[in-house]
């Protein structure tokens, strides 16, 4: 079992930045794809970016390809999303996500996080 929690999130303005954090429990998580994904009211959830387990390639929605990194620090069992040059459209909860499989960027990942809201305003 793995437990996912996002932090991170909060208010900022058009053009700021945030770093958010998926910190997870368990000693295998760096095996583990995390997914980053996000729903906004009343919009279906979307993929952002993913991370592999075994290669640590990354993967981006085109929506924030090139405005987004991601990395895994699995000393600390935590994969970070940063966000720069964020826009209101960005705005939505943020979820991370994991899974013991290669990465994928459907939704078809095993465990969630809670969820972290950000706030983009113009």
């Amino acid at each position: 079992q793995v437990q996912l929690v996002e932090s991170g999130g909060g208010l900022v303005q058009a053009g700021g930045s945030l770093r958010l954090s998926c910190a997870a429990s368990g000693r295998t998580f760096s095996a583990y794809a995390v997914g980053w994904f996000r729903q906004a009211p009343g919009k279906e959830r979307e993929f952002v970016a993913a991370i592999s387990g075994s290669t640590g390639n990354t993967y981006f929605s085109d929506s924030v390809k090139g405005r987004c990194t991601v990395s895994r620090d699995n000393a600390k069992n935590t994969v970070y999303l940063q966000m720069n040059s964020l826009k209101p459209e960005d705005t939505a909860v943020y979820y991370c996500a994991a899974r013991a499989r290669i990465v994928t960027r459907t939704d078809s990942y095993d465990y969630w996080g809670q969820g972290t809201q950000v706030t983009v305003s113009s």
